[in-house]
């Protein structure tokens, strides 16, 4: 029964068909004396018993510990007498004739494998050879040095080359049993163009052939001296990092990759390809944990880098402090390299504020404005003021954040001012870079007020504007941004400055003007243009002189027909296009070129039109806001009709006078009108278009579209003609409903104008006297509106007969 387990078929390490095929061809003959008789097999420590019975050592210890765990005495296996005595002699004369056997056979036996080991042989043949190769390099190291001293390797490598597939898999599985614990074979197996041979199974479709290649680099790579080969490989560390993320690979496969990465991190090198193939963790342990060089390698490799965001975010959270404290020290070259790195990671929002965290604000300003020893060159103070300007634009509040034991911040006085310095001071590069931080923070709201007084404080608004004209279309652009953000805080300034100055105007007019699709250049250009005071007469002249209007109009036509489309600027370009043309209508009483301009290039037409250009909000309230202007103007514009002399008897007696009969005259204006020549509403069929702007969802839209709808009842036109338009219009209820809905102050004060005005015709006072919530609504209004619109309220309240008319608490105002 226990002689039965010693079956070879149950031994882990015994050999397979293939090896014992070349075991039987033995050059002697197999002796009896020399077989184990538990294990049938040649043996290799033999011992003696006290009866003289010999076996193998590990069989017969094996034997007497089952006799042991049993509970039955120690008998011999073969006799099945009881021994007296466990003891084991060596059998010395026994083994020394064995091992004299085996060299002899297995040297016959080498050698026929040799001649099995080409790749124009049998298939069989070759997997024997390799298989009994396997086998005798596992039964003893020392084989590890007669194969290689047979010249085997070579041999086996050239089978990678075979067009079997299960010759090239037990190929690269015998080559990694022959390298296994070996530093010889593997220095020799890797001579020549091997290893190259050996990645390039990495990326075999059989996965077999992947799971042996990526074994035996991972055995090669145990070895110091042949992790920077490997990783000379083209695309190996790539194929390795590659398949460590795989999810369609073996496990045992995923972590062989793994391990092998993890050995080819002894060199620099391989730490880049990997860092630049996605896998970062090695480098930034490195630059953590290594010596002071180790850490400059890595800190200039990590400059190097091109990440993306969320990785950029990961290296700001595991290294930021690390670097910035790099970044600090007295070493000029380790500060360039944390500069690098840090200028990479920081160009993303999320990662500039972790680094905002960990403190690279002040050291930042330190080196920006730093003299001295500590002096940066200029190559590395651009670096500084990039990372500056990368950092500033991740919208936190600067002017929280300290700069040092003074409690300053980004936007003291002191700060702003020392930056508006270097900024004239230095060259292009470091003066575009410190423009894009005075972006930024011009850019929040918490911010710019600060800014702004800063530079009014320091006189630099002339100097800023003078960038407009700079040749470094970078520098240019960041400086036009600048000013556009600054525009609605400082609009008078700049367009003293844009209007005293020479050249800069132009400069903008001809950004604006080029015929290049849609820039952010373009669109920051119109719109400084577009914030700047509207009623400016000497800025607008000069803007008509330019010849800015046509060139404008121009533009919005071409965006309308299609023919410029498509960028992400296209929106803020139209938008800043229109309040650009929109200013002209704000000179019509000063300026007769601007009434000339707009009759010549037909605006009103072009502003109706615009109306109706939904989802488009700022395009359709300057739209409104122009129409408004325009129509004020009609007024002033329409020919009044030529009264005809009256006849001679008519002259003395009035019963031969009859009143004479004009037709084709305005019904609002009572005069000859039309679109085109006087902006008339009515004539360009517009109050319709506005009335339909009155439900709009933003305010804004409607606060303008009921200004200009309120010039059709305005002092100076014929009032009961422009409410009987705007009931046709079907634009009362409109109108009413905007009053009571109460969005804003001076929505309501409009609207309060508006319906005391349509309440002086009787049949609408008739319409809506039952309306309740009209007059709760003018109660409110008379209540808590500011002083004019209590008077108004009040006017429209007697319309209403809600207050008697001998009741007025305010002066009559007519």
């Amino acid at each position: 029964m226990m002689s039965g387990s010693w079956d070879g078929n149950n031994d882990p390490g015994s050999q397979s068909d293939d090896s014992l095929l070349f075991e039987r061809l033995h050059i002697e003959p197999i002796y009896d004396a020399f077989v184990c008789p538990l294990t049938k097999q040649v043996m290799r420590d033999p011992v003696t018993l006290e009866n003289g019975q010999t076996f193998e050592r590990e069989a017969i210890e094996k034997w007497f510990k089952e006799c042991r765990e049993s509970g039955r005495k120690l008998v011999c296996p073969l006799t099945l007498r009881e021994l007296k005595s466990a003891e084991l002699n060596p059998s010395l004369a026994l083994r020394n004739t064995i091992e004299e056997w085996t060299a002899r056979n297995e040297a016959a036996q080498l050698d026929m494998a040799r001649r099995s080991l080409n790749t124009g042989g049998p298939e069989k043949e070759a997997l024997m050879a390799l298989r009994y190769v396997q086998h005798i390099c596992r039964r003893s190291r020392s084989n590890k040095h007669i194969v290689r001293s047979a010249g085997l390797i070579p041999m086996i490598v050239d089978m990678l080359k075979s067009s079997s597939r299960k010759v090239r898999c037990r190929a690269l599985e015998t080559l990694r049993i022959v390298v296994e614990g070996d530093d010889e074979n593997k220095e020799l197996l890797a001579e020549g163009d091997t290893v190259r041979t050996v990645v390039k199974f990495l990326s075999h479709e059989l996965s077999k052939e992947r799971e042996e290649a990526v074994s035996l680099l991972y055995e090669l790579s145990t070895s110091e001296t042949l992790c920077e080969k490997i990783g000379s490989v083209n695309g190996s560390i790539l194929i390795l990092v590659g398949m460590t993320s795989s999810k369609s690979e073996d496990v045992s496969t995923v972590e062989k990759a793994d391990k092998t990465l993890e050995n080819l991190e002894k060199y620099e090198n391989n730490v880049r390809q990997m860092a630049e193939n996605g896998r970062l963790q090695p480098l930034l342990t490195h630059l953590l944990e290594g010596p002071p060089e180790t850490k400059l390698s890595m800190a200039g490799i990590l400059g190097e880098l091109v990440l993306d965001n969320d990785v950029k975010v990961f290296v700001a959270r595991t290294v930021g402090s690390s670097l910035i404290d790099i970044m600090k020290s007295g070493n000029m070259q380790s500060r360039e390299a944390a500069l690098k790195a840090l200028n990479q990671i920081s160009s993303c929002e999320p990662s500039a504020k972790v680094l905002i965290e960990a403190g690279i604000l002040s050291p930042l300003v330190n080196d920006l404005f730093a003299v001295g020893p500590h002096l940066l060159p200029t190559r590395l103070k651009e670096v500084s003021a990039t990372i500056l300007a990368s950092v500033v634009n991740s919208g936190e509040d600067f002017d929280m954040i300290p700069l040092g034991p003074d409690d300053q911040t980004l936007v003291s006085e002191d700060i702003v001012h020392k930056l508006l310095h270097l900024i004239s001071n230095t060259g292009p590069a470091i003066e575009c870079k410190l423009l894009q931080v005075l972006v930024g923070l011009a850019s929040s709201p918490t911010t710019v007020l600060s800014l702004v007084s800063a530079i009014k404080s320091s006189g630099a608004t002339i100097s800023l504007v003078q960038f407009i004209e700079a040749p470094q279309k970078d520098l240019r652009l960041a400086s036009i941004k600048l000013l556009q953000n600054l525009s609605p805080h400082m609009g008078p300034e700049l367009a003293d400055a844009l209007r005293g100055s020479v050249g800069q105007l132009s400069s903008l007019v001809k950004v604006i003007s080029e015929n290049i699709g849609i820039t952010e250049e373009q669109a920051a250009a119109v719109g400084l243009l577009a914030d700047l005071p509207e009623r400016d007469l000497g800025l607008t002249r000069q803007l008509l002189d330019e010849g800015a209007f046509l060139m404008a109009i121009s533009k919005v036509i071409a965006i309308r027909q299609g023919e410029i489309r498509g960028t992400r600027f296209v929106t803020p370009f139209l938008e800043g296009l229109m309040k650009i043309v929109a200013r002209v209508t704000y000179v019509l009483a000063d300026e007769p070129d601007a009434v000339a301009l707009c009759r010549d290039q037909n605006l009103a037409a072009l502003f109706i039109e615009l109306l109706q250009t939904n989802g488009l909000d700022t395009v359709q309230m300057v739209s409104a806001i122009a129409l408004e202007n325009l129509s004020l103007e009609s007024k002033n514009l329409t020919k009044l009709p030529e009264m005809p002399e009256p006849a001679f008897c008519a002259s003395f007696f009035s019963c031969f006078s009859k009143p004479p009969v004009i037709t084709g005259l305005c019904r609002i204006h009572r005069g000859k009108c039309s679109l085109k020549e006087t902006f008339c509403l009515y004539e360009g069929q517009a109050v319709l278009k506005l009335v339909a702007l009155l439900d709009h969802t933003n305010v804004n839209v409607v606060e303008a579209a009921l200004a200009a709808l309120c010039t059709v009842i305005d002092d100076g036109v014929d009032i009961e003609q422009g409410v009987l338009v705007l009931c046709e219009a079907e634009g009362v209820k409109p109108i009413l409903d905007v009053l009571l809905e109460k969005r804003t102050d001076n929505l309501r004060r409009r609207a309060v104008w508006a319906v005391e005005r349509l309440l002086r015709t009787d049949d609408i006072v008739y319409e809506v006297s039952g309306d309740q919530n009209l007059s709760t609504a003018l109660v409110d209004a008379f209540q808590h509106g500011d002083y004019r619109t209590r008077q108004i309220a009040e006017r429209a309240l007697k319309h209403v007969d809600k207050i008697p008319n001998f009741s007025g608490i305010f002066p009559n105002m007519g």
